[in-house]
């Protein structure tokens, strides 16, 4: 399994994913989950991807081969040159129905899960950023105001702290701290999410992805996570008795 986490504040987007993969107890690997692609000045999108592996890559595969086909060919439509971000989240969307129609019987004959998530955010120049979860049918949704925030994979873990924290007014200090404490809550609690971390920064106006690898021994996220640990401690300890 995976957790990928994507926010959308104002001020810009925060993208997080892990980078581990699992097929029972004894068989862990490590794949990249997160996927950039960029005009520069122009227009950055990345995808994040959960779920069955094969499917998810074979995703990747086809908006991957897509780019490098319009970058020869303008008429090619691709995620970099489509008219909207929305338009990106249908071609990807388009890419899984593909998939899932020619491989999901014989996977599941086989007896696995062919489900899988695919997070997309972004910003083309003119236009807003978005943030869209795509489900294994094809269909989206996306982020609103109501909800500035979207989770695939073992995301029960990293919710609360984002309910309580993440309003589309939060700062981008604030929005990738929260991220990684919501990525610290799962690992903690869920074997089949694990370092390292993936995470893209994404500015309002930018169309550019700053990205950041986080291996084990990062000294800033081993600081958030041992300062969040503590204050969870200290604010049981400070919770009044009840009295029964």
């Amino acid at each position: 399994m995976t957790y990928c986490v994507g926010l959308k504040i104002r001020a810009g987007l925060v993208l997080l994913s892990d980078t581990r993969t699992n097929a029972g107890i004894d068989n862990i690997a490590r794949y990249r989950k997160m996927f950039i692609f960029e005009e520069p000045g122009e227009r950055v999108f990345v995808m994040m991807t959960a779920g069955n592996l094969g499917i998810t890559q074979d995703v990747v595969t086809r908006i991957e081969t897509g780019v490098k086909r319009a970058r020869v060919d303008p008429d090619v439509e691709s995620v970099l040159n489509c008219e909207s971000l929305y338009r990106a989240a249908q071609i990807v969307g388009e890419a899984m129905l593909e998939v899932q129609k020619r491989d999901r019987a014989h996977i599941e004959a086989q007896g696995s899960a062919a489900d899988a998530t695919v997070i997309v955010a972004g910003q083309r120049r003119g236009g807003e950023l978005r943030l869209f979860e795509i489900y294994s049918a094809g269909n989206f949704i996306e982020a609103s105001e109501d909800t500035p925030f979207l989770q695939i994979g073992e995301h029960k873990y990293g919710k609360p702290i984002l309910d309580r924290v993440i309003k589309p007014d939060t700062t981008m200090e604030e929005a990738i701290k929260a991220a990684l404490v919501s990525m610290d809550s799962t690992l903690r609690s869920n074997l089949s999410v694990g370092m390292p971390l993936d995470m893209a920064v994404i500015d309002v106006d930018t169309y550019h992805a700053r990205t950041q690898r986080i291996e084990y021994d990062h000294p800033q996220f081993r600081q958030i996570s041992d300062s969040w640990a503590n204050a969870l401690r200290e604010a049981f300890n400070g919770l009044p008795s009840v009295n029964i």
